[in-house]
């Protein structure tokens, strides 16, 4: 069944230049705009640059900027770890005719993409259910578009998932206990 998902997203992919671009936009270059959107909502949501004084206001909403942001970074490196502990082969490197279309080296499981992604849009619904949502659309399309784009079979984005999920509800039950 993990191949099938795969493929069926991966068979989007190499139709078009322009739509494996905008595959590669989402799979690689998004990620860095989602990390900046999710800053500047945390400063923005809480009128940060329009106080009279904006370092108070910063400071006293720092923890939840630092919730969001640790959790993500927690998660992004619990995955770093494990990929060492679960060695597990890309797509590209293992099944016939697939050719990503981007290169990545480490071991595949579990996603550091989606484990980043997926605690910090949960980490922001902790917090802000609306826009927890919108961020949580944001780390599944970036999720699906890394399977398409032929980096990772769809058992390494769930994986991520659910490490960043669990990452960030621990990172925040400890930061309410605190």
């Amino acid at each position: 069944m993990n191949n099938q998902i795969f493929y069926f997203f991966y068979n989007l992919a190499h139709k078009s230049d322009i739509l494996d671009q905008v595959f590669v936009f989402f799979a690689d270059i998004f990620p860095y705009a989602v990390v900046i959107l999710a800053g500047l909502f945390l400063l923005f949501h809480h009128e940060v640059f329009r106080a009279e004084s904006p370092f108070q206001v910063f400071l006293e909403k720092k923890k939840e900027i630092l919730l969001v942001f640790f959790s993500s970074f927690i998660a992004y490196f619990s995955a770093e770890i494990l990929k060492y502990l679960f060695h597990t082969a890309r797509p590209f490197l293992i099944l016939p005719n697939v050719q990503a279309l981007i290169t990545e080296s480490s071991n595949a499981f579990p996603s550091g993409h989606s484990a980043f992604f997926s605690a910090l849009a949960f980490s922001i619904l902790f917090l802000h259910k609306k826009a927890g949502y919108i961020f949580m659309s944001f780390a599944f399309l970036i999720g699906v578009a890394r399977i398409t784009i032929g980096v990772h079979f769809p058992i390494d984005i769930l994986g991520g998932f659910v490490l960043g999920v669990t990452t960030s509800y621990f990172v925040a039950f400890i930061a309410k206990s605190v």
